[in-house]
Parts: C-alpha cells; structure tokens; sequence
C-alpha cells in the first residue's frame, strides 16, 4: 500500500516543537501498517525536522541555544541577508538536520523508542506555517 497527506502545521515560534501526535493523525491509515515507512518532508529550506527526546523540554531548548552559538544570526561574512538577519542561519541549521526523516512502521504504529519524537525544528523569527509531505509505504496486514 501506498498513500500520502499533506500537513500544515500552524506558525510556532522559532525553536524545537514536538509534532509527533499532528504526524501521526494525519495518516490514519497508519494503524492498517503491519510493516513498512513512513517518509516526512518539509517543503521548506529554512526549517527542518529530527527525532530526539520527547519528554523533557529542557533538551529542546538545549539544541535551540546550540544551534544559535553555532550559526548566530547577522554574522557579518553572510552574503544573502534580503531576507533578514535571521534567514541565512536558518537555511544552514536547515542543511545540517535535514528536509526529512524515514520512520519504520509496526504492527500499525511509528517503531519510535520509548522517548522518541519527531521534531519540527522552526530556525526562523517568523516562518509562518509550514508544510509536510507524509508518504506511507507498506504491507497491510494483521
């Protein structure tokens, strides 16, 4: 079987939000999944996604001050900068996590450990919402 959603997350603010549950309603033929991958895109090069720990929020905001001593916004030696101070940080933090995740699927649900979750990693001030792809692949079943 195969199918794909689209999702809209509505704006957050800039740092790691947990979207695990959005992801997962968004598919509800998930649960007929006995085996197979669920594929998450972001349609957008200035936010990004990853799977980290789901039950402490100190971790999120633990990568949110990482990535900004990392790749602060308004360096200097930044070229493309039209968009604001904060818009070439973003499309870097974007590159380092990535546009998506592969996700296994069991027994009709996300094979996430017990403190897993997707992240939506917001690297913009005001990015507005943003678009997921969610492509299901697999083998249905009981």
């Amino acid at each position: 079987m195969w199918t794909q959603h689209h999702l809209t997350l509505p704006p957050q603010r800039r740092g790691f939000h947990l979207i695990t549950r959005e992801v997962v309603a968004a598919v509800p033929e998930l649960a007929k999944v006995r085996v197979g991958l669920l594929h998450v895109w972001i349609q957008h090069t200035s936010a990004s996604l990853t799977v980290n720990e789901n039950a402490s929020p100190d971790v999120r905001r633990d990568f949110e001050r990482y990535f900004n001593h990392a790749v602060p916004d308004g360096w200097p030696a930044f070229e493309h900068t039209l968009e604001g101070r904060d818009d070439m940080p973003a499309h870097i933090k974007a590159s380092v996590l990535g546009p998506s995740l592969t996700l296994p699927v069991s027994a009709g649900r996300l094979a996430l450990g017990t403190w897993q979750g997707i992240y939506l990693c917001e690297h913009r001030d005001d990015g507005g919402a943003r678009r997921l792809v969610l492509t299901l692949q697999g083998e249905v079943g009981g």
